[in-house]
């Protein structure tokens, strides 16, 4: 860190180079513009098949309320026979007579229950490599299930299956911490790290079913209280012992996770593991999403974009005096961050800045009502280890260094949100992005939510960034720098997560690389790697950015390009339409057949147009 870093963190120095906002007033609000014309609601159609998703989200959502032992026997049996009905029933109506909105529902909905399987055949999978070492779930699991379907209990029986379970934990434990040698292979971090999660949701079921007979039955209470304790504690112990001694997480960190037993996602420190879900796994995704590449042909599609960006930032970097060396020119634009306190009026103003640069050019529907409602708050320090940078939607969440930080997280923090990295992806998570598209889904053809894909969301919101550049938005090199770095992280996303999951790059690998190919502080990219492989996010998630927004670039190149809509036409349709994979929105656009089997692979890659080097 440098002396110059040092004195701003301590409150001796100012901000390097950036301009502090001054106060914008809010936009007018004139209530009567804000609310719809009636007449232009009264007479939208929608598909016919609406009630029929809306109906299938609704007894999804009730089974998943009933079945909540998570992965137990009778859950999975259920929930595989849901899908499995729904299917069933589909196939008997009239796809022939649907209307082609309604046709669109048909295949969609046919392609979520289908995906909906492959899923639960992913977890059986993943549950059989684990199974070693969790001998015990489905016992516990059925208690809690056995609770559901209000059977009578047996407050002895039960007793003894804690006790059974608690020696059968001890023991496994013991194997791992080396007496005796275990009676099967050492599990893998990943499959350890997966079978502590797994320890952390049986113990939470365990505990829903105990806190329910406990003192409303004096008999179960008598019975039950200590080997309860004796199992509780003999299951947080294994779980420390899989992430301390199998996982590599350090000892206190295992045991806080532990005693939490706080599920998938939760560590935000210690080693990245991940999941890998292999090729097949990765097939399984990109079919449900529609995109008829393998792993390697999108790889490659990235590298060409990445291509790109490097050789547009150079030309920034020459413009600011440093050659070819766009390292250096990335390290300039990270000095340039504001003081601490003043990053919410600086994102206020960049918002307001691209809700005017829209509405100027006629390009998207903002409704005034959706300029009016978005809020602000703030990433607390733990969120901010996997969210280093702010989010967007209902609410722009704002990413900067906060008191309780150390000073090399502070510091971070304040290069990694510098003004020109923050300007090039305001309008990503706001207007028109993530909280334009949410506000659309709350009040158009709302069923589609369920086929809700990150190419839709994630992918239109870093199209909304190519807008912006082949537009000439960005005219300082410093912020071109900033949208330059963006981009070429949305193509090095698809590198490294989809690498990941090939099994060809690990999780440390995938931090050098971004810190490498996009010249992100190391603590960022820590971070973005633990945040795409924690489980909170599905495998081709953070591909879908960069892939999302050129499917919908050369879609846009197909249309607006050959004049069939214009610019608000095109968009406006696309927000509409509802969440759906790319794909079904240009059949839905261009008035393709649907057929039931599915639409025909578009390869979209060969129609992308190219990004405009700045200057033409």
């Amino acid at each position: 860190m440098t002396r110059r870093t040092i004195a701003l963190l301590l409150g001796l120095g100012g901000a390097l180079g950036a301009q502090v906002p001054v106060a914008a007033e809010p936009p007018a609000v004139d209530p009567l513009a804000a609310a719809p014309r009636l007449d232009a609601l009264v007479a939208r159609k929608t598909s016919e098949l609406a009630p029929v998703v809306e109906r299938y989200a609704s007894d999804r959502a009730a089974l998943e309320r009933r079945y909540d032992a998570p992965g137990s026997p009778a859950q999975r049996a259920r929930m595989r026979a849901h899908h499995a009905a729904w299917r069933t029933r589909l196939r008997e109506l009239d796809f022939g007579a649907l209307s082609p909105e309604g046709k669109a529902d048909w295949v969609l909905l046919d392609s979520h229950l289908q995906y909906q399987l492959a899923l639960l055949d992913r977890a059986e999978a993943q549950r059989a490599e684990a199974a070693p070492w969790l001998p015990f779930a489905d016992r516990l699991l059925a208690l809690q299930d056995a609770r559901r379907e209000l059977r009578d209990l047996d407050p002895a029986a039960a007793a003894r299956t804690l006790a059974q379970v608690a020696r059968t934990v001890d023991s496994l434990r013991a194997a791992l911490e080396g007496a005796p040698a275990p009676a099967v292979p050492r599990p893998s971090r990943t499959v350890a790290n997966r079978a502590a999660e797994q320890v952390d949701l049986v113990r939470g079921a365990v505990r829903s079913w105990y806190r329910f007979h406990d003192g409303f039955d004096p008999q179960f209470t008598w019975w039950n209280r200590q080997p309860y304790a004796r199992l509780d504690s003999s299951l947080v112990r294994y779980a420390r012992t899989l992430r301390e001694r199998v996982v590599g997480i350090p000892g206190p960190i295992a045991q806080q996770l532990s005693a939490a037993g706080a599920g998938p996602g939760s560590s935000n420190d210690g080693p990245i593991v991940g999941d890998p879900v292999g090729e097949a796994g990765l097939a399984a995704d990109l079919r449900h999403a529609m995109i008829p590449y393998t792993p390697q042909e999108l790889v490659a599609i990235a590298e060409k974009e990445y291509a790109f960006s490097l050789s547009e930032l150079k030309k920034a970097a020459r413009e600011l005096g440093v050659g070819d060396d766009w390292k250096r020119a990335v390290e300039m634009v990270k000095e340039t961050w504001v003081a601490p306190g003043k990053q919410p009026p600086l994102i206020r103003d960049m918002a307001r800045e691209a809700e005017r640069w829209f509405a100027a050019r006629d390009l998207v529907t903002i409704p005034p009502l959706a300029t009016e409602d978005w809020r602000m708050e703030m990433l607390s320090p733990e969120r901010q280890r996997v969210s280093p940078f702010f989010l967007g939607g209902d609410l722009i969440l704002v990413s900067y260094p906060t008191d309780a930080m150390t000073d090399e997280e502070k510091a971070m923090s304040l290069r990694g949100n510098n003004p020109h990295f923050s300007r090039a992806v305001v309008h990503h998570e706001l207007n028109p992005g993530h909280h334009l598209q949410q506000f659309a889904q709350e009040r158009s053809n709302r069923h589609r939510r369920l086929f809700a894909t990150p190419f839709w969301n994630e992918g239109q919101a870093l199209y909304w960034e190519m807008v912006l550049w082949d537009a000439g938005f960005h005219r300082d090199p410093k912020d071109r720098v900033g949208a330059l770095v963006w981009r070429m992280h949305r193509s090095a996303r698809i590198v490294f997560s989809l690498n990941f999951h090939l099994g060809r790059m690990t999780p440390e690998q995938a931090v050098q690389f971004l810190v490498d190919t996009v010249g992100f502080e190391r603590a960022n990219a820590e971070g973005e790697v633990r945040r795409s492989f924690n489980g909170s996010y599905p495998p081709i998630y953070q591909a879908a950015y960069m892939l999302g927004g050129l499917q919908l670039r050369a879609l846009h190149a197909e249309i607006v390009g050959a004049g069939k809509m214009t610019d608000r036409q095109f968009h406006d349709a696309v927000l509409d339409g509802g969440a759906m994979p790319i794909a079904m929105i240009r059949a839905r656009l261009l008035g393709l057949p649907i057929p039931r089997e599915g639409l025909p692979p578009w390869r979209f890659a060969e129609r992308i147009p190219a990004p405009k080097p700045f200057g033409r």
